[in-house]
């Protein structure tokens, strides 16, 4: 019996429209996208194989994550690269049902490689839309800065990114997030407000529950990444509720870097009952081994989520969107119409 019911989640799961909103792009480099533009480029990484990349990514945290995650970046050089990364991702977030997807980069760990921005920010541009052209998934782009470089450094990367703005959703704040509080960007956040960008943060990822405080207080995001550790504070949860603030909660990512011990522990069942915006995302999966139905999958099967949770959180991933209202709208009613029809 259990294996039917299994069976039918994942069927419900795998044509269940959705948003994907906490994707680092760089984080869907495939070791064999990561070989081929080695190759192309030229460029000397530390492994032979496919295999040896895949037997590295056996992190015990974050930093142990993110010191692969950067040496992997190296390969990422021209905008043809950065191209064929984006719609590589968009290839799997299609396959996934994802309509419609908001991706984190990270100039940073690009243009102090030597790399242009322009490479970078219009490679991105060019495989979203081929994406949306060829597989019909819409997208946004957001500019994330690195949290373990200072802020003039946020600052700079901001002005760089100033011919492009237009094209650009939002910033977000990612990296190393323990001894980097968001009080440390309040100012850079406060810029990007001015130019009308959209804001968003990792917060109570590893970092406490006063990151996430510093979040809503100090860069006034219009959206929280990750945001487990919340639950630690109960004035907190009920601000987040009362206030409708999206979290989008990696479960696979939590797992690998060991937020979690057990998926059977995951708070996402206690998020939900407590009335949280909680959406699910791959964050990098490339690093994580989980794409974002491989999150529905695996967390429904270890908390027994239902039909329902799993379709209220398909509808938090448009409604926390930044698509304009009349898409969030039609988007909504698609996740609606497919749990009607799938009975």
């Amino acid at each position: 019996m259990s294996i039917d019911i299994g069976a039918d989640i994942d069927a419900f799961i795998a044509g269940l429209p959705k948003a994907e909103l906490h994707l680092h792009i760089e984080g869907s480099l495939e070791p064999e996208l990561m070989f081929e533009l080695a190759r192309r480029n030229g460029v000397e990484i530390p492994f032979d194989s496919v295999e040896a990349v895949r037997a590295a990514y056996d992190f015990s945290n974050l930093q142990d994550f993110l010191d692969i995650y950067y040496a992997g970046a190296a390969v990422l050089l021209t905008r043809r690269d950065f191209e064929d990364l984006a719609f590589a991702y968009f290839q799997r977030a299609a396959a996934d049902t994802v309509r419609h997807a908001e991706i984190f980069f990270d100039p940073q760990t690009h243009t102090d490689r030597g790399v242009a921005m322009a490479e970078v920010i219009e490679g991105l541009l060019a495989g979203m839309a081929r994406a949306e052209a060829e597989l019909g998934v819409t997208s946004r782009l957001i500019l994330c800065f690195l949290r373990h470089l200072d802020e003039a450094a946020a600052f700079a990367t901001l002005e760089a990114a100033e011919p492009w703005l237009d094209r650009i959703a939002g910033v977000g704040l990612d990296s190393s997030e323990v001894g980097h509080p968001p009080s440390k960007f309040q100012r850079v956040f406060e810029r990007a407000g001015t130019l009308g960008l959209k804001r968003v943060a990792h917060a109570g990822e590893e970092g406490p529950p006063a990151y996430v405080h510093e979040a809503l207080d100090l860069l006034h995001i219009d959206r929280m990444d990750h945001g487990n550790r919340s639950m630690e504070d109960e004035a907190l949860v009920q601000r987040l509720a009362a206030e409708r603030m999206t979290l989008t909660v990696c479960p696979l990512s939590n797992l690998k870097l060991c937020v979690v011990d057990d998926l059977k522990d995951h708070p996402v069942p206690e998020m939900l009952r407590q009335g949280l915006h909680v959406t699910l995302n791959s964050d990098d999966p490339a690093y994580f081994g989980g794409y974002v139905n491989d999150n529905y999958r695996e967390l429904a099967h270890a908390v027994g989520l239902t039909r329902q949770q799993l379709t209220q959180m398909a509808k938090n991933s448009f409604e926390g969107s930044f698509l304009s209202e009349a898409d969030k709208t039609a988007r909504i009613a698609e996740v609606e119409a497919y749990a009607r029809a799938a009975g």
